[in-house]
């Protein structure tokens, strides 16, 4: 009477179940794409400037996030580093803030070889003088 029939015949329908997760696939896929795509290489990156800043140490150039160029006087602590960005002038710089490093330097060197060990005999190379282009182009070598 005041029930119509599309009512009484939607109890027990099985089939819509498996519409209703149909209806969601297309979400999920959007996400997995997200993921792949933005997600997941954020992280990476993320990363890999954690890496480097945990690596930071006395001697590197590094880049702030300003864009000044200096070189890491002293390490303060893990948010801290003093650089120098020009003769006599440090600042200090918050260490999230650097944003990449230019040249490493090279690891400390070994302890002179005591008795009964081997020394270290090996030479120290010298980087060439001049520009490697003046030299390509046959210009004066130094």
């Amino acid at each position: 009477m005041f029930v119509s029939p599309a009512f009484a015949q939607a109890g027990g329908d099985v089939a819509g179940a498996g519409a209703g997760i149909l209806q969601f696939l297309p979400l999920i896929l959007i996400f997995v794409v997200f993921y792949f795509l933005l997600i997941r290489p954020q992280q990476k990156k993320l990363k890999q400037h954690r890496d480097m800043l945990a690596a930071i140490r006395r001697g590197d150039r590094i880049v702030t996030g300003g864009g000044i160029i200096g070189t890491v006087n002293k390490v303060i602590d893990d948010n801290e580093v003093m650089v120098e960005i020009a003769e006599g002038v440090r600042v200090r710089v918050h260490k999230p803030l650097i944003s990449a490093v230019l040249a490493k330097t090279e690891a400390a060197p070994a302890a002179p070889a005591g008795p009964g060990e081997p020394a270290n005999d090996t030479p120290a190379v010298e980087p060439p003088k001049g520009s490697g282009v003046r030299r390509f182009l046959g210009g004066k070598k130094e």
